[in-house]
């Protein structure tokens, strides 16, 4: 008897189901750059990431399925362990090696590349995307956004959502006392950046302020007021981050 499709939590852009031992996701023009890139970046030892498996008969994209807990707000506690930060870190930078003299002549990314190019960024390298077991980091998913760009536009989004580097206010901060210096100098020493922390807040600003831009763009095409609020959310964060600049 076949295994019947369950749809999958997340998947706000595309729909997403697991069949077995399969996620499926609705395909895109984009699809076949990303299974491409995937199978480059697992070629390197980034088995982290999932295996791309080509498509159903039906033209969905199929990818092997990560086991484990893919966490959502309010986080649990245990995302922000210092051991998870280190490793997602070193992850980032293992996909950022891997992909420096990368060159796919027939991408066609979802995304617009970033200038200076320097990597393929995942663009989305944040702990709700992030595969856990047993409170242990075992991969990274939703790939469909990834595309050439800066290392550091990648570092800075990593370190909002997971250090995190986020005003109190905002909904998403964790409620346990966090040490943000120290984890934002855990952050780079484990990545092994040569960027002062000074480049990491700039960067931090910029992809915030452009995220809110493109947040409250799409709030208000939909009439969405939730999407207008996280847009206001993303514009005070910058402005919290501002102040540190200072």
């Amino acid at each position: 008897m076949a295994k019947p499709e369950k749809p999958l939590e997340g998947g706000n852009m595309t729909p997403v189901s697991r069949k077995g031992d399969q996620v499926l996701r609705e395909a895109g023009p984009w699809t076949p750059t990303i299974q491409r890139l995937l199978a480059h970046i697992r070629s390197q030892g980034i088995h982290w990431a999932p295996e791309p498996l080509g498509w159903t008969k039906d033209g969905r994209e199929a990818l092997a399925y990560l086991k484990g807990k893919v966490p959502n707000y309010p986080m649990p506690d245990w995302v922000y362990a210092d051991a998870a930060l280190e490793r997602a870190a070193g992850w980032l930078r293992q996909l950022h090696d891997a992909t420096a003299d990368y060159h796919d002549p027939e991408a066609r990314w979802r995304t617009a590349p970033r200038k200076p190019v320097e990597v393929i960024c995942h663009n989305d390298f944040v702990p709700y995307n992030m595969v856990f077991r047993n409170e242990e980091l075992v991969g990274v998913i939703d790939w469909d956004f990834a595309a050439p760009g800066p290392r550091l536009w990648d570092l800075a989004y990593l370190a909002y959502r997971m250090v995190p580097l986020m005003r109190e206010e905002n909904p998403a901060a964790p409620e346990i006392h966090i040490d943000l210096g120290a984890r934002l100098d855990l952050l780079i020493q484990a990545y092994g950046a040569d960027a002062t922390v000074p480049d990491l807040l700039e960067t931090m600003v910029a992809r915030l302020e452009d995220l809110s831009a493109l947040t409250h763009s799409i709030g208000l095409a939909r009439k969405d007021d939730s999407l207008l609020g996280d847009a206001d959310n993303y514009s005070a964060d910058a402005a919290f981050l501002r102040t540190l600049l200072r």
